[in-house]
């Protein structure tokens, strides 16, 4: 992963408009280029961490001045272009929403088969989710580096302002009976998926317009997310040329 250390290059960097994933920070810094970073990094909405010096120490060789930045590999797009984007291309969009996918080879396949299934974002939490490294990309056989990707700091305002755009959002779950079969996905969509280990938060499930299921006969009842999210972006594909 591409990092940037030291105060003033990193600070410099924020103010022309570089992206970062995250900027991690010693703990105990202050003074006035300390605050002006902090003021910049909210304002940029860059995830920060606080963490020990030890940290950095192992990380940097050289004087990294309390500030390590790991630079973004991909260019990030905001909700509102992502929607934009999506509907100039589309006028039936399809994207996915990940509510707290954590494993980057995960992230990465889902952006792969979001791509070949012909979709056109991919929605991520700024916290609490995977991290959008070389592995993602590598894992994704480039595909991040394709389709838009937005990382918001609140998944559920996304998810209604995609709403408020006209877009249906489908949440993946076993906590119905519908199944992937009966819903439609012809129209404008954004499918949501949830963790590895616990599935979709609560408070998105209730801001889905539908909840389905993939049909499950095996002794196993579970796939991982990365090949429920190609079922489910499939069964999109197909409904759509079968429309």
């Amino acid at each position: 992963m591409q990092y940037l250390f030291g105060m003033h290059p990193v600070l410099e960097a924020v103010k022309s408009g570089k992206k970062f994933d995250k900027v991690l920070l010693k703990q105990g810094l202050e003074g006035p280029q300390f605050r002006e970073l902090m003021e910049l990094l909210k304002d940029n909405e860059i995830p920060f961490q606080f963490v020990p010096v030890e940290r950095l120490n192992r990380a940097v060789r050289g004087s990294h001045q309390g500030v390590l930045a790991y630079i973004s590999q991909i260019d990030y797009v905001d909700i509102e272009q992502m929607v934009n984007n999506a509907l100039a291309r589309s006028e039936n969009p399809l994207l996915v929403i990940l509510d707290g996918v954590s494993d980057v080879r995960n992230l990465g396949a889902i952006a792969r088969s979001l791509e070949c299934a012909g979709g056109h974002g991919i929605i991520v939490p700024a916290k609490g989710g995977a991290a959008i490294n070389a592995d993602a990309v590598k894992a994704s056989a480039g595909a991040l580096m394709r389709i838009d990707t937005c990382k918001v700091p609140n998944l559920r305002v996304a998810a209604y302002y995609l709403k408020q755009s006209g877009f249906k959002l489908v949440a993946a779950t076993e906590k119905t009976e519908n199944l992937i079969y009966d819903v439609d996905m012809t129209g404008p969509t954004a499918i949501i998926m949830g963790s590895e280990g616990k599935g979709i938060s609560q408070s998105m499930l209730e801001l889905a317009d539908d909840k389905a299921a993939i049909p499950m006969t095996g002794e196993i009842t579970s796939l991982n997310v990365s090949v429920a999210s190609a079922v489910f972006m499939y069964e999109a594909v197909r409904q759509r040329i079968a429309k």
